[in-house]
């Protein structure tokens, strides 16, 4: 669980959100996004933002009133200003709507000339599109998953600074701060593929701690070797010099990544591996020590 610090720290990431910005934050009423925009309220006279929300009526069920209410709620707790779109769409699937709101939010977006737009996507969320990708047979830019950061149309970007986040930190964010939220009844249409994957990662992530992490860390390594970058090539070395030595086998992430991290600073480290293995990094040397059973 990450506690409201953490949280806030994800929004003072400068690659992710921009200093001086303005951002329309994307308020649908649920817990993500009500923790999200009193996040943004709470960061924001440090990082100099100009924010404001947007709710995006769909049309599509009689209870999104509700939704709508607790979001202007929201924003005149916050002292920050509400827009409400109303969309009309005649195709209800999961594409359709994506593409009718992310519309309104860049119209809206461009009104309000606001560089950002910011969405409450969470890790969850990436472990669920990572593995759409791969049902529909991907490439390596379908491992990628969601950016935290991309081109929505010209001069506006889509942010998701929450990709870190678990939902049960910003459901508990949203009781600490006594924030009212509602919920989404079509989260349990299991006729909507998103929610049916949804449905089977909650049978089976109790059998795999850390799966949303491992996830989450699976995309960042395809996309720093997508972009070749100084430490995936430090990485890459790590793992050939273990490889070379008959050492890299049941070799975590964790110790592989503080090698890297010392390599990166120049530094001098002992990293215990298993069995009796350290890996020594001394500068830019690496060196594996092995410790004599007699020992």
């Amino acid at each position: 669980m990450m506690s409201g610090q953490q949280l806030e720290e994800l929004l003072s990431d400068e690659t992710v959100v921009r200093d001086g910005e303005r951002v329309l934050v994307a308020c649908s009423g649920g817990p993500d996004s009500v923790a999200l925009a009193h996040l943004f309220a709470t960061v924001a006279p440090r990082r100099l933002l100009t924010i404001s929300f947007a709710y995006i009526h769909h049309s599509t069920r009689h209870s999104a009133w509700q939704d709508e209410a607790v979001v202007l709620r929201i924003g005149a707790s916050l002292h920050v200003d509400v827009d409400v779109r109303a969309i009309e769409q005649t195709a209800h699937d999961e594409a359709s709507l994506r593409d009718a709101r992310y519309r309104a939010l860049c119209d809206l977006a461009q009104q309000l000339g606001a560089t950002a737009i910011a969405t409450a996507h969470h890790a969850q969320d990436q472990t669920e599109s990572v593995l759409l990708a791969l049902f529909r047979g991907t490439g390596p830019a379908g491992l990628l998953g969601m950016p935290t950061r991309r081109t929505l149309d010209a001069g506006i970007d889509l942010v998701r600074p929450l990709l870190r986040a678990d939902p049960q930190s910003l459901l508990a964010y949203c009781h600490a701060q006594g924030l009212p939220y509602a919920v989404d009844p079509t989260n349990d249409d299991r006729d909507l593929r998103r929610n049916a994957i949804r449905a089977a990662l909650h049978e089976v992530r109790p059998y795999f701690p850390g799966m949303d992490e491992a996830v989450a860390r699976a995309v960042m390594l395809v996309e720093n070797e997508r972009d070749a970058t100084p430490r995936a090539d430090l990485r890459r070395h790590v793992r050939e010099v273990l490889r070379d030595e008959d050492a890299l086998h049941d070799v975590s992430f964790e110790r592989i990544e503080a090698a890297v991290r010392a390599l990166e600073r120049g530094t001098t480290g002992r990293f215990e591996l298993r069995g009796g293995l350290t890996l020594r990094v001394d500068g830019r040397t690496l060196t594996i020590e092995r410790r004599s059973h007699d020992s």
